[in-house]
């Protein structure tokens, strides 16, 4: 080897040693910050649990699991199906794909209206659209508590219209939940949305109306394949946030329409079952997995096409 490519070769070891030096205070962050605790919590879904809370460290049980899907009789011991448990998996993910799908009749339309407007008030309609995440979460919660109880804005316009004469029980059901996910929400899914209709060659369309297509063919045909990775990144965004969303049911839902977020909590707090909360929240993780999976696939057959 010549004296030119040793020190080719030696100044190629330096930059990727540099490059391992520069980026390893953030391997570190998200090994101790994110690796970490979801080790932890899956280390503790197959410990047994302690008698006030905690767990009995290295005494191995896989009674958490079991419970995630399971209730034993406390007679004879028999295992049967957990059908709260079932129940409120089953709510999380209905509500969180209703959540999607009703941001996305929303979101679309906005985005649409927002990308079309002159580049001179684009931004103006992008900050108008990003100003709720100003405020606390709580905050807004609460704010949409006030429109759909039974004495609030919702009830008492259509009451004053003469389109009901009771007020209307909307608050503490699902109802609530989805609206007040769909409320919180809704950004998440304009922004990704407004990005991919921005960057669309609107000539495409023209030349869809002299082919004879139809409006309706124009959108399914031309601007939803063009759009299909906002879109997609726009419904991850808005279905894996609301699949552990929290306050949104606590709040809205009063406790009795508890998903996915509301049931870790318990676990961890009044239940006092550490393992299985843990196996919840890792069972809460897998479903956050297959969504991120479904969005990647999708993501890489768009790229494949485009190219």
């Amino acid at each position: 080897m010549s004296g030119a490519q040793k020190a080719a070769a030696a100044a190629k070891t330096k930059t990727i040693r540099n490059r391992w030096l520069l980026s390893g205070p953030a391997l570190v962050i998200i090994l101790v910050a994110a690796i970490g605790p979801l080790f932890v919590m899956l280390l503790y879904s197959f410990m047994e649990k302690g008698d006030y809370g905690d767990v009995k460290l290295w005494q191995f049980s896989t009674e958490g699991w079991v419970s995630v899907f399971f209730t034993r009789d406390i007679f004879d011991d028999t295992l049967g199906i957990a059908d709260a448990h079932l129940a409120i998996i089953w709510r999380s993910i209905k509500l969180s794909f209703y959540t999607t799908i009703l941001t996305l009749i929303l979101g679309f339309p906005t985005a649409y209206f927002i990308a079309t407007r002159p580049a001179r008030t684009r931004e103006i309609w992008v900050f108008l659209v990003t100003i709720p995440f100003w405020t606390n979460l709580l905050i807004r919660t609460f704010a949409m508590q006030q429109v759909i109880r039974n004495e609030g804005l919702l009830n008492n316009a259509l009451i004053w219209l003469g389109i009901i004469d009771s007020p209307l029980q909307i608050i503490y059901t699902d109802t609530a939940n989805l609206l007040g996910m769909t409320y919180v929400y809704l950004p998440l899914m304009v922004l990704p949305l407004y990005a991919s209709i921005e960057k669309l060659d609107f000539r495409l369309i023209e030349a869809g109306y002299d082919l004879y297509a139809n409006r309706l063919q124009v959108l399914w045909r031309i601007i939803i394949p063009l759009v299909k990775p906002g879109l997609i990144a726009g419904s991850i965004l808005v279905f894996i946030p609301s699949l552990g969303a929290y306050v949104i049911p606590r709040v809205l839902g009063g406790g009795k329409n508890m998903m996915l977020g509301n049931l870790i909590e318990l676990q961890f707090g009044a239940g006092r079952n550490w393992p299985l909360g843990a196996a919840i929240s890792i069972t809460l993780m897998a479903l956050v997995m297959i969504a991120l999976l479904f969005y990647v696939r999708n993501a890489s057959r768009s790229g494949a096409g485009h190219a």
